[in-house]
């Protein structure tokens, strides 16, 4: 498998002041926590990661039904913080999540 090291934590960022997620436009892994305690929020896999995250913001994009993560990301938006990692594909991506979902899917406040 060909990737790219996981990114270093940054802040989650909030739109109302301008900010912007730093994240492959292609396929890769996010994973949100919250800072300070480490607690695990969600993990995923995506063919367009940016994208895929920017539906997290509580203003929501693209179509997919995840209003609670939504939700929870808004509530929590100063303490929430994100590293991603690129692949060649999605196929890629996929396995390494399931990977790392295997024995720590327990962790995460949302299990998908």
């Amino acid at each position: 498998m060909d990737h790219d090291e996981w990114t270093d934590w940054k802040p989650f960022p909030d739109p109302s002041r301008g900010d912007f997620i730093v994240a492959p436009f292609g396929p890769g892994c996010y994973e949100l926590r919250l800072m300070g305690s480490g607690q695990l929020v969600l993990f995923g896999s995506a063919g367009h990661v940016a994208y895929r995250m920017c539906s997290l913001h509580p203003s929501g994009a693209g179509t997919r039904n995840n209003s609670k993560k939504r939700e929870y990301v808004g509530a929590h938006l100063p303490q929430i913080e994100y590293r991603v990692i690129a692949f060649a594909s999605r196929d890629e991506a996929r396995d390494f999540e399931r990977r790392e979902l295997l024995s720590r899917r327990d962790q995460y406040i949302f299990k998908t």
